[in-house]
């Protein structure tokens, strides 16, 4: 019964993980460029929402989805002003750049809401449901039902729909859907503001289980472990990586000594950087002309 409980919480928090890497992935197959800033974003969107939620005093539903909208118009706003100049420069300046620009919004942050944790108001959150001496919290029910509609929603986009196969073919060959008459730099404008909306909706769904803080976006840096466990070219590989780490966690965290549970998902990437550097879904090939 311990194990189950601990997968719940794991499968729980991995979700949270491979929505913020699903991000990561998003923008490095469409623009080769790894956005660090991730994870402040997702917090910046928690925020957000908690001005909408609990401030203004407007319903769940309508709080997540201007939530998602205001984000997904500040990644293109972002992709627009301050990405789309480094175009051509060397990736480690565009990578300086998104990890400065971290810093910025953590800033910002503070300066706004203050460093004081917050609570969101949720429907989901204290209530929990018992099944066969599970305890398992609405909160973490949500969050895995979101991250699977989420999915759900991103596999037709990019399956059915022109623009979410014109951002695939931008992935593929930049300058290839250039000549077929795809908007090559609106594309990379709207998979910035679709990574953000992602991010965003990961901070709504982990914000009744943790605390909203300026500092909760450093949870990035373990949602980009798991883009690279899962593969960093893969979608699928992204949800995957993120609950690899998310129940290793719970486990480590019992089992193993204190604090190893922190250290966990640097572990499993150096591990898989040494048996498979391609990750578990390979898919980094060579673009198709």
């Amino acid at each position: 019964m311990e194990v189950l409980q601990l997968l719940i919480s794991g499968v729980s928090q991995g979700c949270v993980y491979g929505l913020i890497a699903l991000g990561f992935v998003l923008i490095y197959k469409a623009t080769e460029m790894v956005n660090f800033a991730q994870g402040d974003i997702m917090m910046l969107g928690a925020f957000v929402a908690f001005s909408l939620g609990n401030l203004a005093g407007l319903p769940f539903v309508v709080v997540f989805v201007l939530t998602l909208v205001i984000m997904g118009a500040l990644g293109m706003a972002l992709e627009r002003g301050l990405l789309r100049p480094m175009i051509g420069e060397p990736p480690f300046a565009v990578l300086m750049l998104t990890i400065g620009l971290g810093f910025v919004i953590r800033a910002i942050a503070g300066a706004i809401w203050g460093n004081q944790p917050r609570a969101l108001d949720s429907p989901f959150a204290g209530e929990i449901v018992e099944l066969g001496g599970l305890i398992i919290g609405y909160e973490n029910i949500a969050i895995v039902v979101g991250t699977a509609l989420l999915c759900a929603l991103l596999f037709l986009f990019f399956r059915f729909t022109r623009i979410g196969i014109a951002m695939q073919a931008a992935s593929q060959n930049q300058l290839a859907a250039f000549y077929l008459g795809i908007p090559v730099k609106r594309v990379f404008s709207l998979v910035w503001g679709i990574s953000a909306a992602i991010a965003a909706a990961a901070g709504i769904l982990v914000a009744p289980v943790s605390l909203i803080d300026p500092l909760m976006g450093l949870v990035g840096i373990k949602a980009f472990a798991a883009a690279i466990v899962g593969g960093f070219g893969s979608l699928p590989g992204a949800i995957v990586g993120g609950l690899i780490i998310g129940i290793a966690e719970q486990f480590v965290g019992l089992y193993l000594p204190a604090g190893l549970s922190e250290v966990s998902a640097f572990v499993i990437l150096l591990a898989m950087l040494f048996l498979r550097p391609e990750g578990i879904f390979a898919t980094l090939q060579q673009k198709k002309v």
